[in-house]
């Protein structure tokens, strides 16, 4: 006599399909053992190499942080050729040397516009100019410092055009930059040598219309008057 088939409960249901899922991915591990492992062991090497790179990193950019502390007060008192040579005999590294060790850490990136700017105080402005391209650090001001020393340089050339749209560049980096007035001033200043009149007067009105405390604002009405 057949009996009355049994209707399953959502419940056994459930239970019934984790059970299956188990034993289907229990029978996958096995079949596929060896290559899980070998998986599994090739991403912890891989994490622990990321992890000891990140430290290592970290602890070269503390480094770098150490020695440009130290030579920052030759860089402030105006001993430019010192800074960027350090003293011998001495643990005080010199910027150059800084560059060059820990040139890829964000400090070594900071140090570069430091040495760049020293070359400049010293008159070397095409070895300034290497180390102004050669910047590429995140730190926004230094990245809009290193813009400006390169318009400095392209200005001084009388390359007005790519100086000024270096200017414009820089004070576009970061809208916090307290000197983005000065670099409009310069951008302006350096469109209207190049004769771009109305290019110049845009920057020039910027400053008047949007920076009203800074420095850069109590000079810009006499080159307004130059391009109006």
């Amino acid at each position: 006599m057949l009996t009355k088939k049994k209707k399953l409960s959502k419940k056994e249901i459930k239970e019934d399909t984790l059970v299956t899922s188990y034993y289907k991915a229990y029978g996958y591990f096995e079949e596929n053992r060896s290559k899980l492992l070998l998986y599994g062991g090739a991403l912890v090497v891989l994490i622990i190499a990321v992890v000891f790179y990140i430290q290592h990193k970290n602890s070269r950019n503390q480094e770098a942080n150490t020695h440009l502390s130290k030579v920052m007060s030759l860089y402030d008192n105006g001993s430019y050729l010192e800074a960027i040579e350090g003293r011998a005999g001495s643990n005080l590294l010199g910027l150059k040397k800084i560059v060059e060790e820990y040139g890829s850490t964000e400090n070594g990136e900071i140090a570069k516009v430091y040495l760049a700017n020293a070359y400049v105080m010293l008159g070397k402005h095409e070895e300034a100019l290497t180390y102004y391209e050669d910047f590429s650090g995140s730190n926004k001001l230094f990245k809009a410092s290193a813009l400006a020393g390169e318009a400095g340089y392209y200005a001084a050339k009388g390359e007005y055009e790519k100086a000024a749209d270096l200017y414009l560049k820089a004070s576009k980096v970061s809208k916090e930059n307290v000197l983005n007035p000065e670099y409009l001033l310069k951008a302006g200043i350096n469109f209207m040598q190049a004769g771009n009149n109305e290019q110049a007067k845009e920057m020039f009105e910027n400053v008047r219309d949007n920076h009203n405390t800074s420095a850069a604002f109590r000079e810009v009405d006499r080159y307004l008057v130059q391009v109006n």
